[in-house]
């Protein structure tokens, strides 16, 4: 099988294996409510497993996602049907990997971003756009980078890791695709929000930066910091300049809003978004 195959599928299954465990729901619950059998849910959430439509239908369906997330799966899906079943020989290494790595590793990951949304909280059609924008981008390699990226997120939910996001306001309303697309992602952040395992935390524009940021960056515990550019990313691990980058972070982190106050950020700027999308649709 080829290895953008399987990574779909591993990125496929992590999916439902987070919106399963945002529902809730064990894989035996998720099964009986879909009319399945327990070791398809195993195989299918751990990528050994391609589900057919009507089986990705009766999941959605007990999963009760809504229509833009229900789309998303649906187009892993499609993706993992389209990707070639032989391996490639190119040695081609997906964009990302790096990142992927390293948080990979981690027991505390703290992300600061100023334009983009942290990788772990991309939905799908998200990240597509971030990796698609990037010089000499190939379909490929964008479809590859993409899969590796959701299958991170399962990460969000493991007992014992603890993510913390900080985010400018500007970040929200930045943004690619369509409104549609922009609700779907904010759907998806007031979710992660909910979190035990994770803070989100925005800096509003009413509040002033306490350092200008220059670029985004994502500490792994205290070891190493990972600087995502257009052409891939960089990794620090000089302890001088990692203690540098967690002064940083804690003072943007101190400046941030989080729980309540950022749910109703997020929600007002939702508001925004769906008015934009009603006034481009007449």
């Amino acid at each position: 099988m080829g290895s953008e195959r399987r990574e779909l599928m591993r990125a496929l299954g992590a999916r439902l294996r987070g919106l399963r465990a945002e529902a809730g729901l064990t894989g035996a619950v998720l099964a009986e409510r879909a009319g399945v059998g327990q070791p398809t849910v195993s195989k299918v959430e751990n990528g050994r497993m391609v589900p057919s439509a009507d089986v990705l239908d009766r999941l959605s369906n007990a999963l009760g996602l809504d229509e833009s997330t229900a789309h998303e799966v649906r187009d892993l899906l499609a993706a993992v049907m389209a990707a070639p079943e032989t391996a490639k020989t190119s040695g081609e290494v997906p964009a990302g990997t790096t990142l992927d790595d390293a948080v990979r590793s981690a027991r505390l990951v703290r992300s600061f971003q100023c334009v983009v949304l942290p990788a772990m909280l991309q939905s799908a059609e998200y990240a597509r756009h971030v990796f698609g924008s990037a010089p000499y981008a190939t379909p490929e390699a964008v479809g590859r980078a993409v899969a590796a990226r959701i299958e991170r997120q399962s990460l969000l939910y493991e007992p014992g890791r603890e993510s913390v996001f900080v985010l400018t306001e500007g970040v929200l309303r930045t943004w690619p695709g369509s409104p549609a697309l922009m609700l779907a992602q904010f759907d998806r952040l007031l979710a992660v929000e909910s979190l035990s395992t994770v803070r989100l935390g925005v800096i509003p524009w009413r509040r002033s930066v306490p350092v200008m940021p220059r670029h985004g960056f994502t500490l792994c515990d205290s070891h190493a910091v990972v600087v995502e550019t257009f052409l891939g990313e960089r990794v620090v691990d000089d302890s001088a300049e990692v203690t540098a980058y967690e002064e940083t972070f804690r003072r943007f982190e101190g400046a941030a809003i989080f729980g309540a106050d950022v749910r109703e950020l997020l929600l007002g700027v939702m508001k925004d978004f769906r008015d934009l999308e009603t006034s481009t649709t007449r």
